[in-house]
């Protein structure tokens, strides 16, 4: 069992209240996917914004009672992220920063890209795009019809493609997109775009549940790049090809999880404070939620612990994922049925935690994918960490 030091006791308090202090704005957020842009004043949200960076880039990491804290590790994010998706999982989606681009240039860029993209990032609020996701072929890599071609010599480079369900596509002043420059898994590369290149048109896309995130597409027609924007340009192909931003998403898979779990947590607590006059059978079937809800936080705490200590070592971050996704979906369609055939109209957060819970599965890999991750860890010979 992972349990948590003082220094981690004191991040996850402090962000239980920064995001309680925004829970009373979900519903708000869920009618206009745009006002997050204007919730920054609250520091649960904003301090986002300078957070996730390596410490050699940022001079300003968030300070809890002496302790200091950058969001790189998966186990801060972990615990950061719970409490956020308590608070509201579509707003903390909607945070500026760059949760997922920043990993994978810290991976992937040299000194020249990161001094350029985590200075971007820390000079005002922005939002940043990781653009993987396709039409037609979902996020497979080896079905990515994205291109990433040039003429000859060292001239620019042209991306060509659409993207689609991109988090913060709209809100995004930069971001990652990944193409192809050839055949096979080595022919997979990033590049680092901005949203305002010509060529660039970002638009929105309604969405059901997390509508905060602001999911949207991005259409990419003869997009120039800079030789000196495609990550891992100084890496061997193997390096800066899959084998490299795999690594990236085994650092996310357990952040997602807490989201999973945090959004668990928001239905059942909602229950323990709205329901009155539980019969046995229903204090044992809250009962029943807690438990699940504390297992599952114990497995996607040790899978963070494994990642930072190896982050090749991905199959309990793919086994926390999938079972965090199936829990917040499971547990917010449990926690309505306490409120009987109504529920959906007359708590109108429980209806939202339903259809936000669904999200969680669309994150970083849906269950098939996590269920062959784990498939290889145990042909391998088991699980490390």
């Amino acid at each position: 069992m992972i349990e948590l030091d003082r220094r981690h006791e004191l991040l996850r308090a402090q962000a239980r209240e920064w995001w309680a202090a925004l829970r009373p704005h979900a519903l708000d957020v869920d009618r206009d996917p745009t006002l997050p842009t204007r919730l920054l004043h609250h520091p649960g949200l904003g301090r986002l914004g300078t957070l996730q960076i390596p410490p050699a880039y940022n001079p300003d990491p968030l300070t809890v009672s002496g302790h200091r804290f950058f969001l790189t590790t998966a186990l801060e994010r972990v615990v950061y992220y719970e409490e956020a998706a308590c608070g509201d999982l579509a707003t903390a989606l909607a945070a500026p920063g760059a949760p997922m681009a920043g990993a994978l240039v810290d991976a992937l860029g040299d000194e020249e890209q990161k001094e350029w993209f985590y200075g971007r990032v820390l000079s005002e609020p922005t939002w940043t795009f990781f653009a993987l996701t396709e039409p037609e072929r979902g996020s497979d890599a080896a079905s990515l019809t994205t291109s990433l071609t040039r003429k000859a010599g060292e001239g620019p480079w042209r991306l060509d493609g659409t993207k689609r369900y991109v988090g913060n596509a709209v809100r995004g002043r930069l971001g990652v997109v990944f193409a192809r420059t050839g055949n096979g898994p080595l022919g997979v590369n990033a590049v680092l775009v901005e949203a305002d290149a010509p060529g660039v048109k970002a638009e929105p896309i309604g969405t059901l549940g997390l509508r905060g995130a602001q999911l949207g597409s991005l259409v990419l027609e003869s997009v120039e790049v800079a030789p000196e924007r495609v990550l891992g340009r100084h890496l061997s192909p193997t390096r800066r090809g899959m084998a490299g931003w795999l690594r990236t998403f085994n650092l996310l898979r357990p952040v997602v999880a807490s989201m999973g779990v945090g959004l668990a947590r928001a239905a059942h607590e909602y229950v323990r404070t709205s329901r009155s006059g539980l019969t046995r059978a229903e204090h044992d079937q809250l009962d029943g939620m807690e438990r699940r809800i504390e297992a599952v936080r114990r497995l996607t705490r040790r899978a963070a612990v494994a990642v930072d200590a190896d982050v090749s070592a991905g199959q309990l971050a793919s086994m926390a994922k999938l079972r965090a996704a199936r829990l917040a979906e499971e547990t917010a369609l449990q926690a309505l049925e306490f409120f009987g055939p109504g529920a959906r109209f007359e708590h109108p957060f429980l209806e939202k935690l339903a259809r936000d819970a669904r999200g969680v599965e669309y994150m970083e890999g849906t269950e098939n994918v996590q269920r062959l991750s784990v498939f290889r860890g145990l042909v391998r010979g088991g699980f490390r960490g």
